[in-house]
Formats: C-alpha cells, structure tokens, sequence
C-alpha cells in the first residue's frame, strides 16, 4: 500500500478503508526502482545531445528511478553556483529523482571543499584521474591529496591513466577504427590509475568509489571480506562491460567506444566473477549519449560514450533468465548498494516508511529495442533489434506512477536526493 509517497504497508492482504487505486499486478515482480550513480545528462551546455529532461524520460521507461549525474557538462559543474543551477533544471524537467556530483579540477580546492557544508544534499565529488569531456583532468598531486584528505563526501574517481594513454597514442598513431580503442586504453593505464587513487585513500582514510572498473588486474584492488556498510574503498561495474566485449569492435565500431575501453573477453569473464563474489558492488550505466553523426566521425574523432540508461535493467534481467546471475542480485547490485554506499536515505527498498520507488517488471514478456521505442534524445542504441525475454510494465517515482502501458507520464516530477550523513 503506497501513501503519500511512501510504503505505508506491506502484506498479504491489506485492510483499507479509503478509497483506492488496485493495480494487479499477478504474474508479474515488483522490484525497487534502480539507482544509477553515474549517468551523463548533457545539460547544461550539450543539449544537442541530450538533456536532463529527455534522459530521464528515458530512466523511468527503464525502470531507473534516481540518478547521479556528472559534471562534465558545458560549463562543468566547478563551483556551487554551477552545481545548483543543475539541480534548478532538473527540479523542473526530471520526471526521476536526480543528484549531481562536484566537479574537480586542479585549480578549485577551495569551492570543492565548499560542498563538506552541503554533504546531506550532493551524492559526492568526482574526480576524473585521466583525461575525459570537459577538460577537467586531474593529474596534480598537491590537489589530489588535499581533496582526498578534506572532502567529506564521497569522492568517485574515472581512473585511466593519463602518462600511459599518451604513450599508447604515439605508439597506435594511426589508429583507424575502434578495435585499437582497448590497446590504446589499455589494462595498465586503468591499473595504475585505479591504484593511485586507492593508495591515497588509504594514506588519508578516504570515502572512495571508483567507477566502471573495466580490467580483471584492477579486482586485486577490492576486497569482499566484509559487508558494504563497512568499505572504504567501494567499486562499480558497469552494464556495458559486463556485456561486450573487445570482439564486438568489428561489427559495432565507434557505438560501443568508450572510456574507459571495453576490452578483452577475459575482463568480461572476470568482472562478471568478482560481481557475484561481491568485490564488485554496484551495477551502473555510464549513461553517455553522442548524436548519431558525431559517431559516424573517424575512430579518432567520434566521441567516446554509449546510451544505456533505458535498458539496464533488462539487460541484466535477460541474465538472470539465463541464470547467470539471481534476480534478488539483480536488485542488490542496482536498488540497495548504491543506496547503501551513498547513504541514500530511505530509497533503495521495498520497506515500510521508504519512498515508493517502485517497478514493476513481466519476465513473461518481451522487449525488442528499436527506432520507435528508444526515448534517448540521441535516439540510436548499440542494442538496437535485439530482444529481450522481460518487459517494463510500470515504473512509480515516490509513489507516482510515471511509466505505463508504455507511455511516459510528463507531468510527474521527481525529488532531490538527500543522504544520511
């Protein structure tokens, strides 16, 4: 029973006396609404590309009901005036609930430390340790250390390594298509990146989240010795690295460009380990749609970045049905440890009190990706005529039902997250 935007009850039969809307939902599984901690909405700046307004039209059809957002916008989200001006946009366009990290760059210490006075209200700090849209990589040292040993939030890191990258630049110079994108990103710049940023956590005692690790050298870096609620070092994988692969270059290309790259089968096969034995905690997407043109240009222009926030769920349902993974870790690794590892507070669950996040999912049904249903502003996926074995059939954001029969209902507007810290 859902009241006033939250779980009122749960049970096998519940008494009401007021009037009610019943929604039968026999044969079908009600789930958590996902939460992607890392998607690129594009706005402000980009809007050619995507806005905050039509991706998150694209979320709930999806059943992803909250999201974070990054700061590699146009301006980048570097100073706290920035940052609220996003959440202004969203609190007037996102039909799902939204937050948005802190934006880093190496000469804005004094504004990121600013956002420590707003830690119950901003999902955390990102920091990119490499090179990625927005020229806003991090590569010193003296910043670093003071933002991993003063920031109160959480801080999530895309870690490639900036010297390596260059290096293998010059050595694949005239790299002509997508299947030199893994050599050129390759397992050791993700390495040592990734390695550094744990080093200074350690040396400062760091809230750290590093995202879409993509490499098997990279999971000696994660331990699964003790709870979630208990790591300080917490790492994400996302869908598109759980699903191709370096061999899918040759008939994909530049779609399924992305940094970092997707790489060798054997990663695949050791991503997909580490998820189930829980050194991987979080499932995401990496939201990052590019027009259609923009990846038609060559390999070294076309911009790195694949839309997916629509299909996540089902793309992980689909291995659920072929019983490569549960449905119950299904919605561990997307509803409840990001709202663990965020501190999100009171979504994530199916419990009494919580917001009323809600999707409900027909693993009887079908779903074929294609021109006439994909909401991306963008509007291509690498997914296109595949079919998958479930369906979305109805999405509720606090308690609203915002997805139905197919239809996005717009007039819905999602909260600003808030975090228990």
């Amino acid at each position: 029973m859902i009241k006033n935007g939250r779980i009122e009850k749960i049970g096998t039969n519940i008494d009401v006396k007021e009037r009610t809307h019943e929604i039968n939902g026999e044969g079908l599984h009600l789930l958590p609404g996902a939460i992607d901690d890392q998607v690129h909405f594009r706005e402000p700046g980009l809007t050619h590309k995507a806005s905050i307004g039509s991706e998150a039209r694209a979320a709930v059809a999806g059943g992803v009901t909250s999201f974070m957002e990054m700061p590699n916008t146009n301006p980048p989200a570097l100073t706290q005036e920035i940052l609220e001006e996003k959440y202004k946009i969203a609190a007037a366009s996102s039909v799902a609930n939204y937050s948005f990290f802190m934006g880093v760059s190496n000469d804005n210490i004094e504004e990121v430390l600013r956002t420590n006075n707003k830690k119950k209200e901003v999902c955390g700090v990102k920091i990119f340790m490499g090179s990625s849209t927005g020229n806003m990589l991090v590569d010193n040292y003296i910043t670093l250390s003071k933002i991993f040993a003063e920031s109160e939030l959480l801080i999530a890191t895309h870690c490639e390594d900036e010297r390596v990258i260059k290096a293998n630049k010059e050595k694949y110079h005239d790299a002509n298509d997508a299947s030199f994108h893994p050599l050129i990103r390759n397992v050791e710049a993700c390495f040592e990146s990734s390695f550094s940023a744990v080093q200074l956590a350690k040396k400062f005692d760091t809230r750290l989240h590093i995202l879409h690790i993509s490499t098997a050298k990279e999971l000696q870096l994660f331990t699964n010795l003790f709870p979630l609620k208990d790591k300080r070092i917490t790492s994400e994988v996302c869908v598109h690295h759980l699903h191709f692969t370096s061999d899918d270059y040759a008939q994909l290309g530049n779609q399924i460009k992305c940094n970092p790259a997707i790489k060798a089968p054997e990663n695949k096969a050791a991503l997909w380990e580490a998820l189930l034995d829980d050194r991987l905690d979080i499932i995401a997407t990496d939201h990052a749609p590019h027009t259609w043109e923009e990846k038609q240009l060559p390999y070294q222009q076309a911009p790195a970045g694949l839309p997916l926030v629509q299909h996540s769920i089902l793309m992980m349902l689909e291995y659920a049905k072929a019983g490569r993974i549960s449905v119950e870790k299904v919605v561990e690794k997307m509803c409840h440890a990001p709202a663990e590892c965020f501190q999100l507070a009171e979504r994530g669950y199916i419990r009494e009190g919580y917001f009323a996040d809600l999707v409900l999912v027909d693993l009887n049904d079908t779903t074929t990706v294609s021109k006439e249903n994909i909401l991306y502003k963008c509007g291509w996926s690498p997914l296109e005529g595949h079919t998958f074995p479930a369906a979305v059939h109805t999405t509720f954001v606090n308690g609203q039902i915002v997805f139905e029969n197919g239809k996005v209902n717009d007039a819905i507007r999602g909260q600003r997250l808030s975090f228990n810290r």
